[in-house]
């Protein structure tokens, strides 16, 4: 199959910010003890053995404003939503 060049997009998607579609960290990678970062949240898993003790989710500010400046945001907040819960489903099985 060939591949085709990259074009812009009536949307401008190739215009993008390369934070694009990373709101939530990924949360198929998580270790237990360490941070793991997205864009605008953050969420850690505390283990103080053998099993999980709590969580931690949290939000950066001052990230989270820029993202609700970027005129990409109700685009890249669906992205990442979608990322969110196919990682959620993944997860699960």
């Amino acid at each position: 199959m060939a591949e085709h060049p990259a074009t812009e997009t009536a949307s401008g998607a190739a215009d993008r910010k390369p934070c694009y579609g990373t709101m939530f960290p990924d949360t198929l990678h998580v270790e237990p003890n360490v941070t793991v970062r997205g864009k605008a949240f953050n969420c850690k898993l505390e283990s103080l053995g053998l099993g999980r003790s709590g969580q931690n989710v949290s939000v950066i500010p001052e990230e989270w404003e820029d993202c609700l400046a970027c005129r990409d945001f109700d685009h890249c907040y669906k992205l990442s939503m979608g990322k969110l819960a196919l990682a959620s489903a993944i997860s699960e099985k």
